[in-house]
């Protein structure tokens, strides 16, 4: 765990600023999960946010109380709309397992974990790749899973579109580093000016 994610740093340093400070505690106890260890050390390193402007990297939010609307395009909701595919596809049959999101990309595929057992940082990496409308399971946590994205180490690219497969140069953003660059009336991704900025709100 901690060989991949100090790897993960030298191909894409964080920059400053960057992470996110969680209290898992009650995160947790609202899931009924412990998350694991190497996801918790991205989002310290690094927090929420996009790589690439192509896949994005959810930090979670507690599970809404019942009866309330859970938080829009947050885990909760994105887990709540993979979970049916997953109902309806899993290999070999659903049964009692779940799946967690926590992110996506551009081509429209789901990242998550596959909740089986007990210990968190057994859990593998299940891809919904929409262009195959099935699901893929990878044996490794999500920090090994980019990494080896990033070094085109898998028998085929993972994910929809070869933006990260092999990017010896990949970037990461903070979601709040992109809004502020945005509203500063830049492109995020290019540092140039933003033909659109300020023509959709904030």
């Amino acid at each position: 765990m901690a060989q991949h994610i100090e790897l993960l740093t030298r191909l894409m340093p964080p920059h400053p600023g960057a992470g996110d400070t969680v209290d898992w505690g009650p995160l947790e106890q609202s899931w009924g999960v412990r998350f694991p260890g190497d996801y918790k050390k991205f989002i310290a390193r690094y927090g929420a946010g996009a790589i690439s402007d192509y896949v994005v990297i959810f930090s979670p939010e507690c599970r809404a109380e019942d009866g309330a609307e859970p938080a829009f395009q947050g885990v909760e909701e994105e887990t709540l709309n993979a979970q049916q595919l997953w109902s309806a596809k899993a290999p070999g049959g659903a049964g009692s397992d779940r799946v967690i999101v926590w992110g996506f990309d551009s081509s429209a595929d789901i990242l998550c974990w596959h909740v089986a057992g007990d210990d968190p940082d057994g859990w593998p990496v299940m891809v919904w790749n929409q262009d195959d409308v099935a699901w893929q399971e990878y044996p490794c946590g999500v920090v090994e899973f980019l990494c080896r994205v990033l070094d085109a180490d898998f028998d085929e690219c993972p994910l929809g579109g070869l933006t990260l497969w092999g990017n010896a140069s990949p970037r990461f953003l903070h979601r709040d580093e992109e809004r502020r660059l945005r509203a500063s009336g830049l492109d995020p991704w290019t540092g140039e000016l933003d033909p659109f900025a300020g023509m959709f709100g904030a």
